[in-house]
């Protein structure tokens, strides 16, 4: 029998008022600061100009690439390796894989390869004799030592070669997708490449990931028995705000820097590659930091646990299940356009129970001058049963009556 129109548009309006379709309830960025509104009308100026074949600047935050030039081009990293490395002995020692007091050997290889009697820097451990893994690594760290890197690789993995795989198989984790690694030391070798944007990516993982060994980073300097040598990168003893991360040099790599700094709040990262000396890969780095730090800014929009919206859900024991993200989402801005930022949610318009805590429903969105400029996975922070016989019944009724 078909339903009267005056009746059902009756019951319709009935309906509307006792479930809404879909409510959403968004949560605006607001700027932390008032912004000088002449800034609004200045176009950020270019980059500093750099001296080298390839080089980036990212907001560690976001990851949002600030500005760079042959950022995905494959080079050599050189030394800046060892980053690499470090990771993986932090994610292998965070597994219960090693430990910092685990005694490691300076094996004949190791130091053969990357002692003393090479071209490369070294640390200094004596040969066939053992050292605990965190002195080696602070070693291989301060002092760019190759002969650490071998030892701590082969005690990590057994060889070289097997730690070279673990190297690859995190940086497929972290992101890093025009990167290959050979060896844990960056000395040159056929197909160890990696970029400006993948090294970056490295840094900003090390930081977030295993805090503690990226803290290595910042030790001016190092003693192994009766040598002691500085850390190489000069803008630890030039700017304050600087604390790691590692430089890098050979014939075919020219002087390499992937810097990092924290001012504030905010954290930038730098890769210089290709560059003609020690110096001037310091230089620009210093420049391309106080370059972003002047003209960016960067804020946190959501956080995670806190609802941002709110979904319809039908045949559930709830009516409705929260929303957020699984991780903070950050954006980073040119300074003074913070308030022109947008949200949108991008959620389905019917969404039935059971819905999981942790499932994805939809996208949030943050679009600056009608572009995104950040966007996270939408999640639902409640879990959400499915209702009993009557409740599905009498929300399928609806769903039918709303559909035709």
């Amino acid at each position: 029998m078909k339903v009267p129109a005056l009746a059902r548009a009756a019951v319709l309006a009935a309906a509307t008022t006792l479930v809404a379709g879909l409510a959403i309830a968004q949560t605006t960025p607001q700027p932390r600061t008032a912004q000088p509104p002449a800034s609004d009308s200045l176009p950020v100026p270019p980059p500093p100009k750099v001296t080298g074949t390839a080089w980036v600047v990212m907001d560690a935050a976001s990851g949002n690439i600030l500005a760079g030039e042959n950022y995905d081009q494959p080079m050599e990293p050189a030394s800046i390796t060892k980053v690499m490395t470090s990771y993986v002995i932090a994610a292998e020692m965070a597994a219960g894989k090693i430990k910092p007091d685990d005694q490691v050997m300076m094996t004949e290889n190791a130091w053969r390869v990357g002692g003393a009697g090479t071209d490369g820097s070294y640390s200094g451990f004596e040969v066939n004799k053992t050292a605990p893994l965190l002195e080696m690594e602070k070693g291989m760290v301060v002092q760019s030592g190759n002969d650490a890197a071998i030892a701590l690789a082969e005690h990590v993995a057994g060889s070289t070669d097997a730690f070279a795989s673990l190297m690859n198989q995190y940086a497929a984790r972290i992101g890093m997708k025009n990167s290959h690694f050979v060896n844990p030391t960056g000395l040159s070798a056929e197909g160890h490449v990696s970029t400006a944007r993948d090294l970056a990516l490295l840094g900003r993982a090390l930081i977030h990931d295993y805090p503690v060994a990226y803290s290595y980073n910042k030790i001016k300097e190092f003693t192994v028995g009766p040598i002691t040598q500085p850390n190489r990168n000069l803008l630890l003893w030039r700017d304050p705000s600087v604390d790691g991360i590692k430089t890098g040099h050979h014939s075919g790599a020219g002087y390499c820097l992937m810097a990092s700094a924290k001012r504030g709040d905010q954290r930038l990262i730098s890769v210089v590659m290709g560059s003609t000396s020690e110096n001037q890969r310091a230089v620009d780095s210093q420049a391309l930091l106080n370059w972003g730090f002047r003209f960016f800014e960067t804020h946190k929009l959501y956080d995670v646990g806190k609802a941002i919206a709110r979904q319809k859900v039908w045949k559930g024991a709830a009516d409705e299940v929260q929303l957020g993200v699984a991780e903070p989402m950050l954006v980073t801005v040119q300074r003074g356009k913070y308030d022109q930022l947008k949200p949108m949610m991008d959620v389905p318009k019917t969404l039935v129970a059971p819905i999981a805590k942790g499932q994805k429903i939809g996208t949030v969105k943050v679009t600056l001058d009608g572009k995104v400029v950040a966007q996270r996975p939408l999640v639902a922070l409640n879990a959400v049963e499915q209702g009993g016989f009557f409740k599905r019944l009498w929300d399928e009724f609806w769903m039918w009556w709303e559909s035709d």
